[in-house]
């Protein structure tokens, strides 16, 4: 597998960074990536997957565009409303980038349906509003051994983790409850904008193998006052998900 002319002319300023180039650039091409909820997180960190230049990335959603989402789902435009959110987003995303191959899958993760969906993929991003299938995917990325890069919004406030099973904390250990689920969850569309953003630049780090990824860590973001905390995390060795992981 190489890079041909135009990619590299499309990749060309990402791969000046510092321990990217050309292998870096490779490795991305190589990987399969998948967003799962697309969003207001969803859609844009799609969008700069794509930019990124993902050899395959898979698209699951359900959901159909409403009027509502126009605030922050920018892949969503008016003539779009009322359309499947990951038909949509694939012909927008194959013509931003030709080269990446899009697979919309208009679905819900379910538990016996996420390792037919999810099982060849080489990372998840998490673009969920709902807790109750974040943690089935969180079950299916310890078992599968796959990284899953959770990021969750609400107003002006947002939270990013990386999970990498037998490194670090699953979504079970830093949450051995589940979070209340809201119904409507208000939204700035400039937050879910910040969120993935940093989810992508995770990906980017963990494909590429470079930086220090937020794993046993997690960020809160707050742009009420633009506040950003870190809290550092660890695994509980009793989970129910993980704790039979052993330290890689």
């Amino acid at each position: 597998m190489n890079l041909s002319e135009a990619e590299m002319e499309r990749y060309r300023r990402q791969m000046l960074i510092e321990k990217w180039g050309l292998k870096g650039q490779l490795r991305i091409k190589k990987a399969c990536a998948a967003v799962v909820g697309t969003g207001g997180l969803g859609c844009l960190s799609s969008l700069y997957m794509a930019a990124l230049g993902v050899g395959r990335l898979v698209l699951v959603d359900k959901e159909r565009f409403e009027f509502n989402n126009l605030n922050r789902q920018v892949l969503c435009w008016t003539n779009d409303v009322g359309r499947p959110k990951v038909e949509v987003i694939k012909e927008k995303l194959e013509a931003f980038n030709p080269q990446v191959k899009v697979e919309a899958i208009s679905d819900e993760i379910k538990e016996d349906n996420v390792d037919e969906i999810l099982g060849k993929v080489d990372i998840i991003l998490d673009g969920l509003d709902n807790w109750h299938t974040r943690f089935i995917l969180n079950r299916h990325c310890v078992k599968r051994r796959i990284p899953f890069i959770h990021a969750g919004v609400s107003g002006m406030q947002g939270q990013i983790t990386t999970i990498i099973p037998g490194e670090g904390p699953c979504l079970s250990c830093i949450f051995p409850e589940s979070p209340r689920e809201i119904e409507e969850i208000p939204i700035l569309g400039a937050t879910p904008a910040v969120l993935a953003s940093l989810q992508v630049m995770e990906a980017a780090k963990l494909l590429v193998n470079i930086g220090e990824l937020l794993v046993g860590r997690i960020l809160f973001i707050d742009g009420g006052d633009m506040s950003i905390q870190e809290v550092r995390l660890y695994r509980n060795v009793n989970c129910p998900v993980c704790g039979h992981l052993d330290d890689t």
